[in-house]
């Protein structure tokens, strides 16, 4: 049978490739996800690039690391072997905040989980490198595009090295690649050895010797020392976050022994409109391999498969985010022809049902630089663009996103769109115009609205990089009257993180009294999570705030994380020992009692057992009787139960 390049998958067996009448690869693609062709999957963004460039790229997809051969699927390629672990980082694939075993992975046909390694792009790697000493192996993706330089592991609670290094990959494209890629592949396609191959921007490589690198250098401290000292390292990785802009970006050089360096490149630059749309417009299937079908198919695709990507970077700087590392500040944007291309052909898709789940990227709302300035001089490395204040000269202005909104709207087909991927409450209050909160209420959202405003603690607030409260608070106003005026109910469902560096036991209580007078428990909340390569995780790790090096608390324990945890969802019963022994440890026994506008919790633990309380009192029971368990009601049907309770 036939190929066509231009309506068919890369080749995943040896079979495919021979149908497509090719005796060997250029790159062999080995990831950690299963062979999703689509654009929200990095793999296939870089494949396909590869491909529009005149190379040919096969996939192995989540090999058997167990198995040396299942490495050898298309013999060597002809430049090089490419890594990546796939859309999410191995570890965060494979464990919660608390280290326990996912069961799922909705990477992997069917959900299923195992079919990984821990680390996927160091076993990747080092069986790459059993087989084939002398072939170039390039990494990239999440995974080490985190990892980069030494960095902390929350996994181990060590530092690790360049995952350059461990991983015995000789070169590392960092970011989102497209660039990089094209440049390294040229390269080696030139017969340049991949060890020559030093001055690609987006790139990370080894040295032995660094005195013929320009001098527009920083020398950070060495491995050893920011393994020893904890402040080193935060002052470390302080001068990586102010060097993660293409156009101020300096080259960084990290020593480990004698005489051995690893040399990180300044990004690449960002894509201009143009190339945004063509590497969108390039011929990807938008499904899973078919192979995967008898397994129950890919879940990841559910949520991506009928969304808009139409940005990228995000100069919203919260401090747990690894956005500055990875994709940088500088916002990057799609045209809406682009758009409305790619939305046209969704909806002839046969499992179209008439609705665009999303249209947005990091942040929806960010459709340009976040000043004129950055245009030319990049993003101001020592301060940022949102926080503590919105920068006097931020240019905010939703016209250009209503419009695109507007025309996906009246597209023939679409029924409804809707804007998953979040907006940024504070950037909608700058702007003096209601417009666009306006139209995001009558036609961009189904009853509730998702914010991010993390927690209500103006001190942690900050160390998240986070707006005060009041912005949150006079949203949450502006949204109900705009709906009210509308003649629609509908309500803001904020995320939450608990026990993120900086919040002590009084603010996680401060936040569970928010939760309180919300009339509802979050289903949304998430206990801080140190991944590689946020401020938030140099915060937990060292005890400092790398920006001013001033001490931070931290709450360390997996006892004083559970009972965070457990305060913001203090009415699910399961909770109740935890919140219980919170309060009494913060001295807030008036948050015990039976007072419905003040209290937490009832003053005696409620059984478990098929909803009777263990006590006799009637104020027990009628707040046993009332209480509700996570995710069964939201807004105003919860409050209707609060107002049935009695006080004794």
């Amino acid at each position: 049978m036939k190929i066509n390049p231009e309506k068919d998958f890369l080749p995943l067996t040896k079979e495919d490739m021979e149908k497509r009448g090719w005796q060997q690869a250029d790159f062999v693609y080995v990831i950690g996800d299963a062979y999703v062709d689509h654009s929200s999957f990095g793999p296939a963004i870089i494949s396909r690039v590869l491909e529009s460039r005149g190379y040919k790229v096969a996939i192995i997809s989540q090999p058997d690391w167990n198995d040396p051969e299942s490495i050898d699927v298309f013999g060597e390629p002809r430049l090089g072997f490419l890594v990546s672990s796939g859309n999410m980082d191995s570890m965060v694939n494979h464990y919660t905040v608390n280290k326990k075993r996912r069961h799922e992975d909705a990477y992997t046909p069917g959900g299923k989980a195992g079919k990984r390694p821990d680390r996927a792009v160091l076993v990747y790697c080092n069986l790459i490198k059993k087989k084939y000493k002398n072939v170039p192996v390039i990494i990239g993706g999440i995974e080490a595009s985190l990892r980069r330089l030494g960095h902390y592991d929350y996994w181990s609670d060590k530092m690790k090295r360049s995952i350059l290094l461990d991983s015995g990959a000789d070169l590392l494209s960092y970011g989102m690649g497209e660039k990089s890629m094209i440049e390294i592949a040229d390269a080696l396609n030139q017969g340049m050895e991949v060890s020559d191959i030093t001055w690609i921007r987006g790139t990370v490589y080894k040295a032995r010797e660094i005195d013929n690198i320009p001098d527009a250098k920083i020398i950070l401290p060495d491995y050893d020392e920011i393994s020893s000292d904890k402040r080193a390292y935060a002052k470390s990785f302080n001068i990586q976050s102010q060097n993660t802009d293409a156009i101020n970006g300096k080259v960084l050089i990290e020593k480990y022994g004698e005489k051995r360096y690893i040399v990180q490149n300044p990004p690449a630059y960002p894509l201009t409109m143009e190339e945004m749309d063509e590497i969108y417009d390039l011929p990807y299937r938008n499904t899973y391999h078919p192979s995967y079908e008898k397994e129950g198919g890919v879940p990841a695709i559910k949520e991506v498969k009928f969304s808009l990507t139409s940005n990228r970077g995000c100069f919203g700087g919260c401090s747990f985010c690894a956005l500055n590392f990875h994709q940088g500040r500088a916002v990057q944007v799609r045209s809406h022809e682009s758009l409305l291309k790619e939305a046209k052909a969704m909806t002839e898709d046969p499992e179209f049902k008439g609705y665009i789940h999303d249209v947005g990227g990091p942040t929806a709302d960010f459709r340009r630089p976040a000043c004129d300035k950055q245009k030319e001089k990049g993003v101001c490395p020592n301060k940022q663009c949102m926080y503590p204040e919105i920068c006097k000269n931020m240019v905010v202005d939703h016209s250009d996103y209503i419009s695109l909104l507007r025309k996906l709207r009246a597209l023939p087909k679409v029924k409804k769109v809707f804007i998953r991927s979040g907006i940024r409450f504070d950037y909608v209050m700058a702007e003096k115009d209601s417009t666009f909160l306006r139209e995001v209420c009558k036609y961009h959202v189904s009853g509730q609205l998702r914010v991010a405003p993390e927690h209500v603690s103006d001190r942690v607030l900050k160390l998240m990089g986070k707006p005060k409260k009041k912005v949150y608070q006079d949203f949450c106003k502006k949204f109900d009257s705009i709906n009210q005026e509308l003649g629609m109910k509908q309500y803001v469902v904020p995320y939450l993180i608990s026990s993120h560096p900086g919040s002590t036991l009084e603010d996680a209580i401060a936040l569970a009294e928010s939760v309180r007078d919300m009339g509802y428990m979050p289903e949304q909340v998430q206990d801080f999570y140190p991944t590689p390569s946020t401020i938030s995780t140099c915060m937990y790790y060292t005890g400092l705030d790398p920006r001013t090096m001033e001490p931070v608390y931290v709450p360390e324990t997996y006892h004083e994380k559970a009972m965070q945890r457990a305060l913001i969802q203090y009415r699910d019963p399961a909770n109740y020992k935890l919140v219980k022994e919170a309060l009494l440890t913060a001295g807030r026994e008036d948050l015990i009692g039976f007072d419905r506008k003040h209290c937490l919790i009832p003053p005696r633990q409620l059984s478990e057992k098929k909803g009777k309380a263990s006590g006799a009192k009637t104020g027990e029971k009628e707040f046993k009787k009332t209480e509700t368990k996570p995710g069964k009601k939201t807004g105003k049907s919860i409050e209707k139960s609060w107002n049935k309770r009695k006080t004794k």
